[in-house]
């Protein structure tokens, strides 16, 4: 049975914490803020690069290195297998060495995949770079919006945050664009610059002062918050009340994974866990492996509709993340999964039209049409929105937990849709985006029922709000 103590505690860590409209300094002030979180989306785009270098380099691979399908196969699934170890083992790592210390580790182990794949000359060192890629990306997916959201105010944080998908969708985007004009080997060496960018700038900016303040570290923890907020910003009520919040949480006893599933962590857990699921389930991987496939099967361009669907993607993503402070999480997330649901719709439309040899002047049409749709409005919030949540919903106490749990959801999630896609598609094309139609319309219950908005406010707010 829980003490007073504790059961005080946790009735402290409900109370909403009263926002006395903190000083962040000018913008002029906050240029550590916008270099720090440079420095740590440096690692999305690495988390970019790791997902869009087999697409175009699948054909020299296999040819310089005498590779079969079943060996280029296994080359390309075990990034996957790699990132749900990484997320399973970075939420620890990240609580124990602190936040840039995982930023640093997780680009030093990506850097090792692109040597070990740079100088691979069988299967075995080029899976072995494959999966340590693997496991950088797993983290970076973790750390880089934790981080973010730890440092940003919370007029930026949203925006900041959601940078991280964006740098991502560019990383890809450059990838697949430079990967069909050098040839496979000096891909890999590009790869290494994003990683050497963020081990080189870690070394020039703060660490999380509510890790600092989390680990009793006080003088850091003051120094590295003045520098994120200004020199003449006054810091002195946001420091108190990051102080005061990390000492109720103190006074609970020390957060194992299992605690993650007591009651008062459940809304949050699910919140998150649920937007993964959505964020996976509703079709993403599969339609973005395949698109080129898909875009075949419709008797569209393959080539001219993949570009499109790249440029599209980082344009609207930037988007996404420009907006996201003034439009706020919930409707941007509501707007992207009634989008989903409309591409899904169309593109199964089209390809119920080709099945049944109806209107083929319409297939292509309706097929560019839904996946244009659907990229779209992925991107403009179900890409990004749920990373954010997930770094602003979870106390300190358990975030380490909690993050790596819902990472490594996500990434199964990812895995399970990339897996079964061809298989759907073999089942029926147009019954396949049919059952995602109905996921991303559960997701918009989903997301009505469960999710709250989180814009213009302090993270210890929505913490007391959330985990009563």
């Amino acid at each position: 049975m829980a003490s007073r103590e504790e059961n005080s505690a946790h009735h402290e860590v409900r109370k909403p914490l009263v926002d006395g409209g903190l000083d962040h300094g000018s913008k002029e002030d906050q240029w550590m803020v916008y270099m720090s979180t440079f420095v740590a989306v440096c690692g999305s785009y690495e988390f970019g690069c790791c997902v869009g270098y087999s697409s175009p380099t699948q054909s020299a691979i296999r040819e310089d290195l005498n590779l079969s399908l079943a060996q280029f196969s296994m080359f390309g699934a075990i990034l996957t297998f790699g990132a749900m170890i990484g997320a399973i083992t970075i939420g620890p790592i990240t609580d124990f060495i602190g936040r840039k210390g995982a930023l640093r580790f997780s680009s030093v182990v990506c850097v090792a995949g692109w040597l070990a794949i740079y100088f691979s000359k069988g299967a075995l060192l080029l899976d072995i770079g494959r999966m340590a890629k693997g496991y950088g990306m797993g983290a970076f997916s973790y750390v880089v919006p934790i981080f973010v959201a730890e440092i940003a105010p919370k007029h930026l944080r949203g925006g900041l945050t959601a940078l991280n998908q964006l740098m991502i969708v560019a990383g890809v985007s450059v990838s697949f664009v430079i990967g069909v004009v050098v040839s496979w080997r000096t891909l890999a060496l590009i790869g290494l610059i994003p990683c050497a960018v963020t081990i080189f700038g870690l070394f020039f900016i703060p660490e999380s002062p509510r890790w600092l303040a989390k680990t009793g570290n006080q003088k850091d923890f003051e120094d590295a918050l003045q520098k994120l907020r200004g020199r003449d910003a006054n810091i002195s009520q946001e420091a108190e009340e990051i102080q005061d919040y990390i000492a109720t949480l103190d006074r609970l006893p020390k957060a194992k994974l299992l605690d993650l599933f007591e009651r008062r962590y459940s809304r949050s857990l699910i919140i998150s866990v649920g937007l993964m699921i959505c964020q996976q389930l509703g079709g993403i991987n599969g339609v973005c492996f395949y698109v080129s496939n898909i875009f075949e099967q419709a008797g569209f361009s393959s080539s001219l509709g993949t570009i499109i669907y790249a440029v599209l993607q980082v344009v609207v993503t930037g988007i996404g993340a420009a907006i996201m402070d003034k439009a706020g999480r919930k409707p941007l997330i509501l707007i992207s999964a009634t989008g989903l649901l409309l591409g899904c719709v169309l593109t199964a439309i089209s390809f119920f039209l080709k099945v049944h040899q109806l209107s083929p002047e319409a297939v292509p049409i309706l097929a560019v049409t839904g996946i244009l749709v659907f990229i779209g409005s992925f991107s403009i919030g179900m890409g990004a929105v749920p990373w954010v949540l997930m770094s602003e919903i979870f106390p300190i106490n358990i975030k380490g937990q909690a993050g790596s749990f819902a990472t490594l959801v996500n990434w199964f999630g990812a895995w399970l849709c990339s897996y079964t896609f061809n298989f759907l598609m073999s089942w029926s094309s147009y019954g396949t985006f049919t059952l995602y139609a109905v996921i991303n319309a559960l997701a918009i219950l989903f997301v009505i029922v469960m999710v709250p908005e989180t814009k213009g406010r302090t993270l210890e707010q929505i913490q007391a709000s959330i985990n009563k």
